[in-house]
C-alpha cells in the first residue's frame, strides 16, 4: 500500500465524503460501521478516516489501538465473509488521523450483523450506505461467477427492451406490469440484463430504476 501523506488526506477532506471516502470522528458501534466495511467490499472499496468529524473538521483520534481494535472486531465478526481493512496512521496538522482501507472484494456478497441479529447486505451510493434490494444481492451473487450469461430473446426481453428505446427508464414494479410476470420472474429477468449488459442498474437513496446500456 501507498503510503499516504497528510496532503493527501487533506485532499480526501476538501472532497467530502463520498463513494470512496466515509468520515467518522470516533468508532462507536461494530454494527453500524460493520455496514459501511461492506457496502465498500461490496462496491469499489473506500477509505475510512477516523479522526475526522462529519463537516470535515480533524479532530483526532484518542487512542488509535482502540479504533483499530473496533473495526477490526467489526470486520471480522459484524461481516460476513469477514472484510480485509489494512490501516494506516497519518498526522495532520498534528492530530492523528487513523485510516483504514477497505479494498474491492471479490468475495460478494458481503452481509452485516444488524441490531436485529439478521444479516443485510449494503451497497455504497455517494456518500451513503445503503441496504440493498434483492435484485442488487441477485447481481452481486452471479456476478462472481465464473461463466457468463447465455441470452435468449423471448417476447418479454424484447417488450422491456423496445420500452428502454422509447423511454428513459422503468422501475422493476413498472416492468413486472408491462411484461405481466410475477415479481419474482421479473427480478429474474433484469439480473440477466443487468449482468449481460444490456441495460443498467442505477440505486440511489430513494429509489431503483433500469436505463439502456
Amino acid at each position: 500500500m501507498n503510503r499516504l501523506r497528510p496532503q493527501n488526506i487533506k485532499q480526501m477532506i476538501f472532497g467530502g465524503e463520498n463513494m470512496l471516502v466515509d468520515f467518522k470522528k470516533t468508532i462507536t458501534s461494530c454494527s453500524k460501521i460493520s455496514k459501511t466495511l461492506v457496502a465498500f467490499a461490496n462496491n469499489k472499496g473506500g477509505k475510512l478516516l477516523i479522526g475526522v468529524a462529519d463537516n470535515g473538521t480533524v479532530k483526532g483520534v484518542r487512542s488509535e489501538d482502540e479504533e483499530k481494535y473496533m473495526i477490526t472486531k467489526a470486520a471480522t465478526y459484524f461481516c460476513r465473509p469477514m472484510v480485509d481493512v489494512e490501516f494506516e496512521e497519518v498526522y495532520v496538522d498534528n492530530k492523528l488521523v487513523l485510516v483504514a482501507d477497505v479494498k474491492e472484494s471479490d468475495t460478494k456478497p458481503h452481509y452485516s450483523l444488524g441490531d436485529d441479529n439478521k444479516w443485510w447486505v449494503y451497497v455504497r451510493v455517494k456518500d451513503k450506505s445503503l441496504l440493498a434490494s434483492k435484485i442488487v444481492v441477485d447481481v452481486l451473487k452471479a456476478s462472481q461467477g465464473e461463466t457468463g450469461v447465455l441470452i435468449e430473446y423471448s417476447e418479454k426481453e424484447r417488450a422491456l427492451l423496445q420500452y428502454l428505446d422509447a423511454n428513459e427508464r422503468i422501475s422493476a414494479r413498472d416492468s413486472s406490469k408491462l411484461l405481466n410476470l410475477p415479481r419474482r420472474r421479473t427480478q429474474k429477468l433484469l439480473v440477466t440484463l443487468v449482468l449481460s449488459g444490456i441495460i443498467r442498474l442505477h440505486t440511489t437513496d430513494t429509489e431503483e430504476y433500469y436505463t439502456a446500456s
